[in-house]
């Protein structure tokens, strides 16, 4: 039974850490990255299409994005989605590519972005909480339908909180990652 409930319980928890690391990508860093146009969609032949699929995305130096689309006729179309993206980013085309410049952020707006990711990495650890939650109470019905021992029980809540405290460690390690990288002039 205790299997059971902790392999759900690492499912649960392992799929709010996937969700912290996809959410953070999106976090601006002052480098140009490539994730921060994952959410961005461009009208393709009337379907909306993400931009990577529609173009190839490198970052030739630190701060610079540059986006070549494989039609060239889409060149506007990507630049208006960066914009209505509200990214922060502004894009210029010269007809064949897009360069997007990442400006240097300020001290202020890094303490804000660190604000955020901390924001992020509590409603992750919330998520691992109502997992223990949720696995806690599967364990305390069983003691109370008299499928398990009261010892058992207790046991089975100890490791429940092991696992617990291995993920919100995982949680704590990839913040301080982030916020080590957003701080790093």
């Amino acid at each position: 039974m205790i299997n059971e409930i902790k392999a759900g319980l690492e499912t649960d928890m392992s799929k709010a850490i996937d969700s912290l690391k996809h959410q953070l990508t999106k976090v601006r860093t002052g480098r140009a990255s490539a994730s921060v146009l994952d959410g961005v969609m461009v009208e393709y032949y009337g379907a909306p299409t993400p931009v990577n699929q529609v173009g190839q995305i490198s970052t030739p130096e630190a701060r610079l994005l540059q986006i070549q689309p494989f039609d060239k006729t889409l060149i506007s179309e990507i630049e208006k989605s960066i914009i209505n993206a509200n990214l922060g980013l502004t894009p210029s085309n010269d007809g064949n590519l897009i360069r997007i410049q990442f400006p240097a952020l300020t001290e202020e707006r890094r303490k804000e972005q660190v604000k955020e990711i901390k924001k992020i990495g509590e409603d992750s650890k919330i998520q691992i909480r109502n997992a223990r939650r949720d696995g806690n109470e599967t364990v305390k019905k069983a003691e109370k339908a008299k499928e398990i021992s009261e010892d058992d029980s207790k046991k089975f809540q100890a490791e429940i909180q092991t696992v617990t405290d291995k993920f919100t460690k995982q949680v704590d390690e990839i913040v301080a990652g982030k916020e080590k990288e957003l701080l790093t002039l």
